[in-house]
C-alpha cells in the first residue's frame, strides 16, 4: 500500500496487467480511508439533530453504494432522516438501536475521491427527545459503533467525547438582559 503525505500527490503507477494495483490511501492523523463526522447540531425541546457527514480520504477508490451502520440508544426514536436513506436493524424483537444509512440512488449513493468536489456526503437526521434517557452528559448523543461498508470504525474512548464543563450552567434570558444592558450603559458613558 502506498500512503501519501500530506500535500503530496501519489505517483503515477506503470504495472503490468498481471498484477493487482496497490491501494492509495491519504496520509492522515487517523490513517483511515474514510471519516465520519458526527455533529450534535441541534438540541430542541423536544427533539435533537445530528448532522452526518462521511469523507472520503482516499485518492484512488470511490465507494458506489455505501452503507453505513449505526449503534446508538436513541435510533429508536428517529423522526426524519433528510438525505439518506435509513433502514432500522431489529435485531433484538422490540429493541431498535441499530440501523444501516445508504446513498439515496442517482444523488448521493457514490462516495467520490475528496479531490472531487463530491468527496463528501452529508445527512440530517431528527430525533425525538426521550425524558428517560436523553443527556448531553459522558457522550451519550455520540454512537458506540458506526461501521462503514461492513468494516468496523475506530471509535475514540468515551472520556475524549467533546462536553461541557462542570459548572456549565445554561444562561437565564434574563441573566443575558442585564449583561447587554450593563454593557450598552457602559458603552454610552463611555461616549
Amino acid at each position: 500500500m502506498y500512503v501519501a503525505q500530506p500535500g503530496e500527490s501519489p505517483p503515477v503507477l506503470q504495472l503490468p496487467t498481471d498484477e493487482e494495483p496497490q491501494p492509495v490511501v491519504k496520509c492522515t492523523r487517523h490513517m483511515r480511508p474514510v471519516t465520519i463526522h458526527w455533529h450534535v447540531k441541534e438540541s430542541y425541546k423536544e427533539y435533537w439533530r445530528v448532522k452526518m457527514t462521511i469523507t472520503n480520504q482516499n485518492f484512488a477508490q470511490n465507494y458506489s453504494h455505501w452503507n453505513m451502520v449505526v449503534l446508538h440508544p436513541n435510533l429508536r426514536s428517529v423522526t426524519q432522516v433528510f438525505s439518506f436513506n435509513y433502514m432500522p436493524l431489529n435485531q433484538y424483537g422490540s429493541i431498535n438501536d441499530s440501523g444501516v444509512f445508504y446513498g439515496i440512488s442517482l444523488y448521493n449513493d457514490m462516495l467520490l475521491i475528496q479531490s472531487c468536489a463530491q468527496g463528501n456526503v452529508q445527512s440530517e437526521m431528527l430525533l425525538h427527545k426521550d425524558p428517560d434517557m436523553f443527556t448531553f452528559r459522558q457522550g451519550w448523543t455520540f454512537p458506540r459503533k458506526v461501521s462503514f461498508n461492513g468494516d468496523e470504525c475506530v471509535m475514540p474512548q468515551p472520556e475524549y467525547y467533546p462536553s461541557l464543563p462542570n459548572g456549565a450552567q445554561p444562561s437565564s434570558p434574563a441573566t443575558l438582559l442585564i449583561i447587554m444592558l450593563l454593557s450598552l450603559l457602559f458603552s454610552v458613558l463611555a461616549l
